[in-house]
C-alpha cells in the first residue's frame, strides 16, 4: 500500500509530457511479457539451445567444448556429440555460402550432432595451431577416432554423406 502512495504522489508531480513516457515504457514491459512467452521462463534449456544452434568459438571454449591443445598431446575430443568444426572468415565467399548450409544441418540434425563455427580472422591462435590454410575448413569429429578435414565449399548433399560416413550420424 505503501508503494502504491509513493508512486502516486511521484506521479502527480510530474509534468503531462513525462506521464505520458512513463505510461509508454510500461506498457512496454507489460506487453512485451504478454507478447514474449521467454520472459515467463519457456527458454531453451542450455542443453536444448546448443542443440538447435550453431555454437561461435573463441579459443578458451574451444578448449573447452573440442580439445585442450595445450594439456593434451593426443586427440581426446571433449564433446557430447559428434561435431562440426567451419574455419570461416566473413570476407571469404564459399564461407558464406557454407553458413546457411550449416544452420540447416544443425536444425535437422538437432541434438545428434553440433556444430561450432570458429573465425579465423578474430582466433589466428586456432587457424595457426590447426594449420588452417585454405577456408572454409571443415572438420568432422567423430565420437571415437581422428577428425577428418574437408577444404573448401561443400554442397548439403556432400555433407550430408559425410555426416553419414564420418561421424555415423543419421537424421
Amino acid at each position: 500500500m505503501a508503494r502504491v502512495i509513493i508512486l502516486e504522489s511521484l506521479f502527480n508531480k510530474m509534468d503531462m509530457m513525462k506521464k505520458v513516457l512513463l505510461l509508454f515504457i510500461l506498457s512496454g514491459f507489460v506487453l512485451t511479457s504478454w507478447i514474449n512467452p521467454s520472459i515467463e521462463g519457456h527458454l531453451f534449456s542450455a542443453d536444448e539451445k546448443e542443440a538447435n544452434s550453431i555454437i561461435y568459438l573463441d579459443a578458451a571454449s574451444f578448449k573447452d567444448k573440442v580439445f585442450n591443445y595445450e594439456t593434451n598431446k593426443e586427440w581426446n575430443y571433449n564433446g557430447k556429440v559428434p561435431a562440426i568444426l567451419d574455419f570461416y572468415a566473413d570476407w571469404c565467399g564459399p564461407c558464406k555460402q557454407l553458413s546457411p548450409v550449416l544452420e540447416e544441418l544443425q536444425k535437422e540434425y538437432g541434438g545428434k550432432i553440433q556444430i561450432y563455427k570458429i573465425n579465423t580472422d578474430k582466433q589466428k591462435e586456432l587457424a595457426a595451431t590447426f594449420g588452417i590454410r585454405s577456408l572454409p575448413t571443415i572438420v568432422f569429429i567423430p565420437m571415437e577416432g581422428e577428425p577428418q578435414a574437408a577444404m573448401g565449399f561443400r554442397p548439403k548433399n556432400d555433407l550430408e554423406t559425410m555426416i553419414a560416413e564420418i561421424l555415423k550420424v543419421e537424421k
